[in-house]
This record gives structure tokens, sequence and C-alpha cells, in this order.
């Protein structure tokens, strides 16, 4: 019974990812020169500290060390979470975008650009943002009609749980 390298990767981390309550995204071997990378994607609800990473990233060290999952060629081992432009594939990914704004590619070739409201096993309800002044909608958006989604970065949004009004105030009384 063959298994390929990645296969053998994940048996070899996924425990030691468990283990600190991240999860397993992404196992990736690309050459580079005369080396290899191997990189290592977790996340988690919370997302990932850098710390946590470093942790991980000690914890692999060691244990690849002590098998052959990665042969005797020099490697290089990275421990990241996965970047803002990550596509959402996984139930989990969308729970944790709950309150995000997601670009979402449909099935029907359409594209739609709403905020996650909730989500379920079935699929996700969304607000659609009003156009001109109109005020937004809400859709519901079953996840057999998502082709892919990402979330979009939001450089201006506002904290959950404040209106407006209510950011002026409190920048009002800083001054």
């Amino acid at each position: 019974m063959s298994t390929t390298q990645s296969e053998r990767l994940r048996g070899l981390l996924e425990p030691l990812v468990a283990a600190r309550d991240l999860d397993l995204e992404e196992i990736e071997v690309t050459p580079a020169g005369k080396r290899r990378v191997l990189r290592i994607v977790v996340d988690a609800d919370d997302g990932v500290s850098l710390d946590a990473c470093a942790e991980l990233s000690r914890a692999a060290s060691e244990k690849l060390d002590e098998s052959d999952a990665m042969g005797g060629n020099p490697y290089v081992l990275e421990v990241t979470s996965p970047g803002a432009d990550r596509p959402l594939t996984e139930l989990r990914h969308y729970r944790r975008a709950t309150g995000r704004l997601i670009k979402a590619g449909l099935a029907d070739g359409g594209e739609l650009v709403a905020r996650i409201t909730a989500v379920d096993d079935e699929g996700l309800d969304l607000e659609v943002p009003g156009v001109k002044g109109r005020k937004p909608t809400a859709r519901r958006l079953a996840f057999d009609d998502i082709a892919k989604a990402r979330v979009e970065i939001e450089f201006n949004r506002k904290a959950a749980g404040k209106s407006a009004g209510a950011a002026d105030d409190e920048s009002q009384e800083e001054a």
C-alpha cells in the first residue's frame, strides 16, 4: 500500500496540530533551488497567534527530524496561518467569516458581494448591501449555489455592534 508524501506528512503532523486546538488547513511542499519548502497552514476559530505558530514549528521540526517523511534532502519549514485572501471551502471557514463581507462566484455564473449574517449546514444567510441609498436586503444562499468564495478586505469596516453615530460620539469624547 503506497502513500504519497503529503499523506505521510498529514498523518505525522495532524496530531501535533490537533493537540494545540488548531485545524490543519494545508500542507505544501515546493522546490526552492537545492532545498524544498514545507509550508504548514493552520487556523483556529479565534485565529492563530505568532506564539502558536512558533510552538508548532518547534514540535513539527522535532517530529520531522525523527522521521524520514521529508527524505534526506534539506528543507525549510514554514508554519503559518491562512492569508486573508484564502478561499472559503469548508463549513468552518464560513462560520469563522460570519460578520465579514464576502465575494462569491455563483454556480450559475453570477457574482455576489454580501455580508455573512449566519451559517448552517445547508448554506448562508447574507445581507446584500443596498445600492445608491437603498437599504440592505436579506438573502439565503445554499452551498451548492457557490462555485467559489473569498473574504473581501475592508479597510474602513465599522466595529461590530457599533453604529456610525456611536463611533462618532466616542471619537468626540477623546478629543
